[in-house]
């Protein structure tokens, strides 16, 4: 009889792509945990934070950098206006483009979204010491930079 207890198979354990598949997909499940909890979900944090550290910017320059299609942002940035954690105008120098701008509270939510996006971290890189998580996010830091590159997506 077959049993699943030994794991996956070893060409799997020692694929890099499955590997960092399987950690992305442990990755997501905690950080959604973690927003559920307080009823956002991880584009939230991301916009929100975006804002944070960049200060008012176009609706579309916020969807490249956040990675999000126009419809998607154009939902997340009202989920967020009608919480009153961001304002969404027409900019006065275009009024074709929209300007958003976290407001205070948004600025209190987006603080509170980090802890819980750190308590997500946590719980991920539980079993590394705080040397071993600089290398890895050094590491996958560089396998964005250059994958990004190769497709001129770059940071953003």
């Amino acid at each position: 009889m077959d049993s699943i207890d030994d794991g996956p198979p070893t060409a799997l354990r020692r694929s890099p792509t499955w590997l960092m598949g399987q950690a992305g997909i442990h990755a997501q499940r905690l950080l959604n945990e973690r927003m559920a909890e307080a009823g956002a979900h991880r584009w939230h944090y991301s916009v929100l934070s975006a804002l944070a550290e960049r200060g008012q910017l176009s609706q579309a320059s916020l969807g490249r950098l956040c990675r999000l299609d126009r419809s998607d942002i154009a939902a997340v940035v009202g989920e967020l206006e009608g919480d009153g954690y961001l304002v969404r105008e027409p900019d006065p120098v275009d009024r074709r483009r929209n300007v958003v701008t976290i407001t205070p509270e948004g600025g209190r939510r987006q603080r509170r979204l980090g802890a819980l996006a750190v308590e997500a971290q946590e719980d991920l890189l539980a079993p590394l010491d705080v040397g071993e998580r600089e290398t890895l996010i050094a590491l996958v830091e560089r396998l964005v930079e250059h994958q990004s590159a190769r497709q001129g997506v770059g940071w953003a």
